[in-house]
């Protein structure tokens, strides 16, 4: 009996050592990982910010992750959120139409003020397709104007989100000057991601709903910067001086949420960056979803 004691001790003593010693080996990787971010947001001259969470492991990495900062085009997740929210209870179905006149046009992305006025109408799902894809600041301000700032707001604050907020329409810049700013910081927006993921708004369907809208083929910095057959749900906002992206990365086996945001930017600097962060990040997850407990590539049994 004594001898069995000594070998199932050992047995064990070896186990615990050889999980100490990987996840060792674990921390090296995130600990370089980390200090690659780092150093390529130290080359951007803006005050660029980001947070990542890993959704298997809950392992974070972040930089300035509760620093507020204005969204661009980011925000109008917050906004399609409320949309989907107000039809599911009733207040308007998604299927109703909308005309397109001459004063509800509004300048910069998208392309409903290049159609006629008062000649086109849409559904409300056309106009949230048109928001994300196209990023069309028409659309956004129909939609905006329909579910009101406040209720985007109080939704919001039942995320336990206190720092993002909805406080002009697009392209007012008479509001921007006044420091009525749409902001958000990477940590809260990495928590909005989170939850769409995990199906927590409101319920699963309708966060499928929205993801899929997210889904959608468009440009964005994250998503060039994984493999080209790895779905990003994200949506990705840019004006002058601000650059803005919060994105879910379905990479198998270890998806992953990743924001980055940037202020007072000077060229390129943040998209670029953006890129590389993207990129740094794709190969660490990657790593760790095709490796076994002790760091080998091999392909999983099936």
């Amino acid at each position: 009996m004594k001898t069995w004691r000594i070998v199932l001790l050992a047995a064990w003593l070896s186990f615990a050592g050889g999980v100490a010693a990987q996840e060792a080996n674990v921390k090296i990787i995130h600990d370089k990982t980390e200090a690659r971010l780092k150093e390529i947001a130290s080359r951007v001259r803006g005050a660029l910010g980001y947070a990542v969470l890993d959704l298997t492991s809950g392992e974070r990495f972040a930089l300035h992750e509760d620093v507020a900062y204005p969204q661009a085009s980011a925000i109008k997740i917050a906004i399609l959120m409320e949309v989907f929210k107000q039809a599911h209870e009733g207040k308007f179905k998604l299927t109703d139409l909308r005309r397109i006149e001459k004063k509800d046009k509004t300048a910069g992305s998208g392309v409903l003020i290049e159609l006629g006025d008062g000649t086109v109408q849409l559904s409300l799902h056309d106009l949230c397709v048109l928001m994300i894809v196209l990023s069309d600041n028409t659309a956004t301000n129909l939609l905006l104007d329909l579910v009101g700032m406040d209720s985007i707001n109080r939704t919001l604050e039942s995320l336990g989100l206190g720092q993002t907020r909805v406080r002009r329409r697009m392209m007012d810049s008479a509001a921007s000057w006044r420091g009525d700013e749409n902001l958000s910081t990477p940590a809260e927006a990495v928590r909005i991601m989170e939850i769409l993921f995990k199906g927590e708004f409101i319920n699963r369907p309708i966060c499928d709903k929205i993801l899929a809208s997210l889904k959608k083929p468009k440009p964005g910095g994250i998503k060039s910067g994984v493999s080209a057959d790895v779905q990003v749900a994200f949506k990705a906002g840019w004006i002058s001086g601000v650059t803005t992206e919060w994105a879910i990365v379905y990479l198998k086996d270890r998806p992953y949420v990743v924001v980055v945001m940037d202020n007072y930017g000077l060229g390129d600097d943040a998209t670029s960056a953006m890129k590389e962060i993207s990129r740094t990040l794709y190969d660490y997850f990657s790593r760790f979803a095709r490796a076994t407990p002790h760091g080998t590539y091999l392909e999983k049994p099936k």
